[in-house]
């Protein structure tokens, strides 16, 4: 028999990708240094929402956070 192990299992979204990013998973979609990523959220400039000890990244939030930062004009 397969047994499955339940501390693996991921929710997806409908496109079939995780709903919820670890921090090293989104810093690593994002091209950044984890303590940017920290940095970005303690700023609230990118959601994130604690699970117990661990927090985790909307995967909606990667996707609002760069179109966000798209639309800026340039410096």
């Amino acid at each position: 028999m397969n047994e499955e192990n339940t501390h693996t299992t991921e929710f997806r979204g409908d496109a079939g990708s995780p709903l919820l990013l670890t921090v090293r998973e989104a810093y690593l979609r994002l091209r950044i240094s984890k303590w940017k990523l920290y940095d970005l959220i303690r700023s609230r400039l990118l959601e994130s929402v604690q699970i117990g000890r661990r927090r985790f990244i909307p995967a909606d939030a990667l996707r609002t956070y760069v179109q966000r930062i798209s639309r800026e004009p340039l410096s």
